[in-house]
C-alpha cells in the first residue's frame, strides 16, 4: 500500500515539475526583455551591495559614551545626581524622577538644587545644556 502512495506522489511531483518547467519556457520565450531586466536589476543590486560592504566595512562606530568622569569628579556630582541629571535633562517633573528612582519628591529638590549650584544654572535648560557642554550627558 505504502508503495503505491510513494509511486504515485513521486508521479505528481514529477508532473508538477513538468508543468512548471513547460511554464517557465513560455514564460522565459514571451517575457524575455522583461526577463533579461530582471536579471540586469539583480546583477547590479548583488553589486550595490558589494560595494557598500567594501566601502563601509572599515569605519569604526563611535566609542561608548562614558559621561566625562572627570568633568563629573571635578564637580562633585555624585552617581544619583547624575542619574536626576539624565532625568531632568528626559524632561520629568521632580514627581516623575522621584517614581522613577524610588526617592522622595524632596530628596529630588535637594539634588536638583544642588545641580544647579555644580553646574551654575538657574533653570534646567541651563543645567541641561551645561552637562551637555561639560560631556555629562550625551
Amino acid at each position: 500500500m505504502w508503495k503505491h502512495a510513494v509511486l504515485y506522489g513521486t508521479l505528481l511531483a514529477a508532473a508538477a515539475w513538468l508543468l512548471q518547467w513547460l511554464d517557465y519556457q513560455r514564460l522565459a520565450r514571451t517575457q524575455w526583455a522583461e526577463f533579461q531586466l530582471a536579471l540586469v536589476a539583480a546583477a547590479f543590486l548583488a553589486l550595490g551591495v558589494f560595494v557598500g560592504a567594501r566601502l563601509f566595512a572599515g569605519l569604526r562606530r563611535p566609542q561608548a559614551f562614558d559621561g566625562n568622569p572627570q568633568a563629573q569628579a571635578s564637580l562633585g556630582i555624585s552617581e544619583r545626581e547624575l542619574e536626576v541629571l539624565k532625568e531632568i535633562a528626559a524632561g520629568h517633573s521632580n514627581k516623575e524622577i522621584a517614581a522613577r528612582l524610588h526617592i522622595a519628591p524632596s530628596t529630588v529638590k535637594t539634588h536638583v538644587a544642588s545641580l544647579y549650584a555644580k553646574l551654575g544654572a538657574r533653570r534646567r535648560t541651563d543645567a541641561t545644556r551645561r552637562a551637555r557642554e561639560l560631556g555629562l550627558l550625551a
